[in-house]
């Protein structure tokens, strides 16, 4: 970018010999608007340009994407601008007119860094186990449209879904791809904690505030400062709690229990639940105030049966995955056992199918089919367990022991296809005892 059209065209034509792909502009005003655009491994900035000049181009750049690599030319070279400009962000600065072999070796190092950081992020995402948005649906699409579009904003998200559809995924993508995402995500489950503990999680404690709080304890709205805070469950919420996240939403400040400092807070909040939060607004389970500040954008994530065709795409990468951690000889699945995978009702979605492809991945042969998915793609259900295990139909406790163990039995041997060597291994049990135990309850490889 620079208002000289023939160093902006020279520059051009180099770069170009040099295989980059090059964009340009003429302002800042048209640069600023092309750097919120698209995604550029290094940009040349003049300083003196009309609309806008090259520092304020930088520093607005820098507030919304701080990893760019900047370098500032300029023909007034002085000590001055070259620090403000350093200290506003910039890669490096060079003065007009510039040295060729200068400025290449500024690109390279600047596109290196670039390169770096992204390795970075994607070793990261490694260590902390995140995965790929793994799917071609129209809706996985539109959700990875989605998290590109809002990611790099403020706004905040509520993500909808079931049980095991991947909520917590599209959050941490969220993250990955912000400009804070070099700070924390930090994820609270508010399901999973008491309801008289929800708020000394979220916003902390001072000593002594209640019986347990022998030391102080910082609260996860101040562990996401400047990062990122995931309600995960926020249906489950207290209203006493959802009206303290109300407030420091408005007003970006806490106050931790038993505390009179108001302490300044800024995380992006993004919340997800399994519920319809209208739904419990109408019973007064939910505020509707606090509906409204986080849902500015909502992203609905599919049940695995809403796209089935994504199910070949996840069970192959989870086979390869489960394979490689667990010192698995590598396998495949042949193009029956993807149809019959198709075929079942993931109640428990992705979540599911990751269970039933490692139980595959453990007990089948090198190449997984239809007869292997039928075996195990299910294992054997609560109610199947419940109805073969009707209470009301015993009168004394061994009665019951018994018939417990013998569907115990029935289950493992057809998880193991009738092997016994596998079965007494299972349930460590000899196998001479197994062999007994088939015979006491009369059990028949066709009656499983």
């Amino acid at each position: 970018m620079d208002d000289e059209k023939v160093i902006r065209e020279t520059l051009k034509d180099i770069l170009e010999y040099e295989g980059y792909k090059i964009d340009e502009s003429s302002d800042g005003l048209s640069a600023l608007e092309k750097i919120k655009q698209k995604k550029y491994d290094v940009v040349l900035c003049d300083i003196k340009m009309p609309k806008m000049d090259g520092i304020e181009v930088l520093e607005q750049s820098m507030a919304f994407n701080p990893e760019i690599p900047f370098i500032m030319i300029s023909g007034h070279g002085t000590v001055e601008i070259a620090i403000e400009a350093t200290r506003k962000g910039a890669f490096a600065f060079i003065t007009k007119p510039p040295d060729l072999n200068q400025l290449l070796l500024h690109v390279r190092n600047a596109i290196d860094k670039t390169e770096l950081v992204q390795e970075t992020k994607s070793l990261k995402r490694k260590i902390s186990k995140t995965r790929d948005i793994i799917g071609e649906s129209l809706a996985i699409k539109e959700i990875k449209e989605t998290i590109d579009k809002v990611a790099q904003t403020e706004a905040r998200i509520l993500i909808t879904g079931g049980n095991g559809t991947g909520k917590e995924l599209v959050a941490r993508w969220i993250h990955e791809k912000s400009n804070r995402s070099g700070g924390l995500l930090v994820e609270v489950n508010c399901a999973a904690i008491p309801s008289e503990l929800i708020e000394s999680e979220l916003f902390g404690h001072e000593k002594g505030s209640f019986t347990s709080a022998i030391k102080q304890r910082i609260g996860k709205f101040e562990l996401a400062n400047e990062g990122t805070l995931f309600l995960d469950e926020i249906g489950d919420m207290s209203l006493s709690a959802q009206a303290k996240v109300l407030r420091a939403l408005q007003e970006k400040i806490i106050t931790r229990v038993g505390g009179e400092k108001a302490i300044n807070v800024n995380p992006r909040v993004i919340a997800a639940t399994n519920k319809d939060l209208l739904k419990e607004i109408e019973k007064g389970t939910f505020r509707e105030d606090l509906y409204h500040r986080l849902s500015v954008i909502i992203i609905k994530v599919p049940t695995l049966n809403e796209r089935t065709d994504d199910i070949p795409l996840l069970a192959e990468r989870f086979l390869n995955e489960i394979c490689q951690e667990n010192g698995i000889t590598p396998k495949e699945f042949d193009s029956g056992a993807f149809e019959e995978l198709k075929k079942i009702h993931w109640t428990g979605n992705v979540r599911e199918l990751h269970n039933a492809i490692e139980r595959m991945a453990i007990l089948c042969e090198k190449v997984i089919n239809a007869n292997d998915v039928r075996l195990y793609g299910k294992p054997l259900s609560r109610h199947d367990i419940t109805k073969e295990l009707d209470i009301s139909r015993f009168r004394t406790l061994d009665e019951f022991k018994e018939q417990a163990e013998m569907v115990f039995l029935k289950e493992k041997l057809n998880l193991f296809q009738w092997d016994l060597g596998k079965v007494a291994d299972e349930i460590l049990v000899g196998k001479a005892n197994l062999q007994n135990l088939i015979e006491k309850y009369n059990l028949r490889k066709n009656q499983i």
